[in-house]
């Protein structure tokens, strides 16, 4: 037994590791430059650190919550400002995905399911590219699991403390991502579950529940005050402009225009994945073929396990303590599928959709589960060949997803310019410029961002809108760069006529990309 688990936790580590690899490895390359999104979230932290005011809400860029900033403005300060640094918090969090998808898997469940989903965490292509992307939303897979899992634990062990740390870690929730305002529906719905499947749930649980609700309540207080009391304008956001049921953008049909969302949320796991090159290798599905066919298996049968339970309890009055974790598992998918469905812009969206990331790698894992199990049933040799494939296809997926994400995505034009690479190469082209050369990156607003954050400490930086480019008057007319982000000839074609003696060419990267240079 005790070698029995050990052989557990290596395996374990050694999945956990090899996720962390994938998600460090290379980071200041793949993907090939700083969103500016990603950027935002560095200057919020620069900015937090500078004055002090590490905020619970950022309002710029559409409001974000603020926890996940918060940590790049520790991290800054610790370690300094590079794109490592700024990306360590979804690196770290995608990480704990993988470890807290096998704790909650084998709470439910059993070991194998739990280590068979955290492999597929650790090494699919969804989680990988959005665990090296300075998303808030990355937050939001690690606390469901995590908050799940005590959950679970508690309801299995009674213990108080399992409770605590459960509401604690849900109510943090609210500090990472638009999308984990539906959770609270989960855990709705589940307890309805529980008291129709559970003999005296309520009398035997109210105060364990209590102590999770307290605990929810205070992890989530700063929040709440800053929505509802401090600032209510927060809790408005673009998914206004962007929600099924705004007449502006269903124009009217709002049942066909649900279920063209509804339909593109479901067909991206399978058939049509995100076609942003920032979130997925278009147009190809966002999971393997191995790993999607699972997953639609797991799926199906844990529709037909939450249907077939519910049957019962209502028509036949059984109840069956396995139809908790199937009506949880399916609303836990449909949940957090929902703030893509009920959107009708950009859909396939393999971000909004990211609270389904554990859950759909459990799917999976109850599938491979559910045919090892079947084959344990049968001759000795038969187990053996079902056990020796399917660990041949777990090593292919791994293989396959690692090769897709470091080789294919990562080397793609397309790919360079999601992630605005010319901007990076600016940035990085400036720092080997002397200091007292007067340095003009011409570009608009959110692409010089990238650029301000990793370079805040060089002298002698100056930046213009293409619209300002004419007006710029260097002090020292011999010795100063202007830099562009994209190519306009009447800017060149000013300069050309007021610097006669300087050179317009163009620095293409190995990738195709291109920035422009007047020196």
């Amino acid at each position: 037994m005790a070698n029995k688990k050990t052989s557990i936790y290596i395996l374990l580590f050694l999945i956990i590791a090899l996720g962390f690899f994938l998600r460090i490895y290379n980071i200041d390359n793949a993907p090939p430059g700083v969103y500016p999104d990603e950027a935002v979230n560095g200057q919020d932290a620069l900015n937090a650190n500078a004055t002090g005011n590490y905020q619970w809400f950022y309002p710029s860029n559409q409001g974000r919550e603020g926890l996940f900033m918060n940590f790049i403005a520790i991290l800054f300060k610790f370690f300094g400002v590079s794109v490592l640094t700024l990306k360590l918090p979804a690196i770290i969090f995608g990480t704990l995905t993988i470890w807290g998808t096998y704790l909650l898997g084998k709470e439910l469940f059993n070991t194998r399911i739990g280590l068979i989903s955290s492999f597929l965490t650790a090494v699919a292509f969804w989680a990988i590219n959005f665990s090296r992307i300075s998303f808030r939303a990355n937050l939001l897979p690690a606390v469901l699991v995590f908050s799940f899992y005590f959950l679970w634990k508690g309801l299995r062990t009674r213990a108080w403390a399992d409770f605590a740390i459960g509401g604690f870690i849900f109510g943090i929730g609210l500090h990472t991502y638009i999308a984990f305002r539906i959770a609270p529906t989960i855990l709705i719905i589940a307890l309805f579950s529980l008291i129709a499947s559970r003999p005296n749930f309520i009398k035997e649980y109210w105060r364990k529940i209590l102590i999770f609700i307290v605990f929810t309540a205070i992890a989530a207080a700063p929040m709440l005050y800053t929505f509802f009391y401090a600032h209510p304008e927060y809790f408005e956001s673009r998914s206004d402009n962007i929600s099924v049921f705004s007449a502006k953008v269903n124009q009217g049909h709002l049942a066909q225009t649900f279920l063209k969302s509804f339909a593109l949320s479901l067909a991206k796991y399978n058939l049509w994945g995100d076609q942003n090159w920032r979130h997925n290798y278009p147009p190809y599905p966002i999971l393997d073929p191995f790993t999607g066919i699972a997953f639609l298996f797991g799926f199906i049968y844990v529709c037909i396990k939450t249907l077939g339970t519910l049957f019962q309890r209502i028509f036949k009055k059984i109840k069956n303590p396995e139809m908790d974790k199937y009506v949880f598992l399916f609303v836990w998918f449909f949940a957090m599928l929902a703030p893509e469905f009920l959107t009708a812009e950009g859909n396939p969206h393999a971000l909004r959709s990211i609270g389904t990331l554990p859950v759909v790698f459990l799917f999976s894992g109850i599938t491979f589960n559910f045919f090892l199990e079947k084959a344990e049933k049968h001759t000795y040799l038969f187990k053996k060949l079902v056990v020796g494939f399917t660990v041949f296809m777990l090593i292919f997926i791994g293989f396959f997803n690692a090769i897709k994400y470091h080789y294919f995505w990562a080397s793609k034009i397309e790919t360079a310019r999601a992630f605005d690479k010319n901007v990076m190469d600016i940035s990085d082209y400036l720092k080997t410029l002397p200091p007292q050369e007067e340095k003009y990156v011409v570009t608009e607003t959110m692409q010089r961002i990238p650029i301000q954050v990793l370079n805040q400490n060089l002298p002698n930086v100056y930046y213009a809108y293409p619209g300002q480019a004419t007006y710029i008057e260097p002090k020292d007319k011999n010795n100063f760069i202007v830099l562009f982000t994209d190519r306009n000839d009447d800017i060149v074609n000013n300069f050309q006529q007021k610097y006669p003696n300087m050179r317009f060419s163009e620095i293409k990267d190995s990738m195709g990309m291109s920035y422009y240079i007047f020196k």
